[in-house]
Order: structure tokens, then sequence, then C-alpha cells
């Protein structure tokens, strides 16, 4: 069985932030921001997964979180969430 690689966003509406990352298990991971385990997030829970991609692996993975966190890749996901074409996600169905 192949391991599957996520990069990931997620946001938080009361301090309006974005946290981009990557895993290779996107429902623990999601959990770990949201129960304050992770120290950078923490300060703004709860969060939601507004924006996932399921790649081939951790190098492709990281990648991807490097190229989302660029001006070009917030700003990506600014308009998105600005024009209301992020699904929330259930983290538990993925």
């Amino acid at each position: 069985m192949d391991e599957k690689f996520y990069s990931y966003v997620l946001y938080s509406k009361n301090r309006a932030k974005v946290y981009i990352g990557h895993t290779n298990n996107l429902i623990r991971r999601f959990k770990q921001h949201n129960s304050g385990y992770v120290l950078s997030t923490k300060p703004y829970r709860p969060y939601s997964l507004v924006y996932y991609e399921e790649l081939i692996s951790k190098k492709e993975a990281v990648k991807r979180e490097k190229e989302l966190k660029t001006t070009m890749g917030r700003r990506y996901i600014k308009s998105l969430l600005l024009h209301g074409n992020i699904k929330k996600f259930v983290p538990s169905k993925i």
C-alpha cells in the first residue's frame, strides 16, 4: 500500500489566519491543530480545513506547501476564500 501525502490549508475564522502545511495523515494533523498540540497554531483555534491536495510523495507535498506559501500561492488561497470557491472539508471523511 502506498503512503499518501497531503498539502493543506487551514483557516481560523476567529483570527482570519491561514495556516499551510503538509502531512501523511490529514485527519490526525487536523485534530492536532485544533487540540492545541501544535504551538504555532494554538492561539488561533479553532480551524477549518479549507483546502488540501493529495500528492504522490513527501517531496511533492513539501514542494506544494512551499508553492502555496509564496506570494502567488497566498493570492490563490485568498481568491478562493473571497470568492467562496473553497469547500469546507470534514476530515473524518477524507
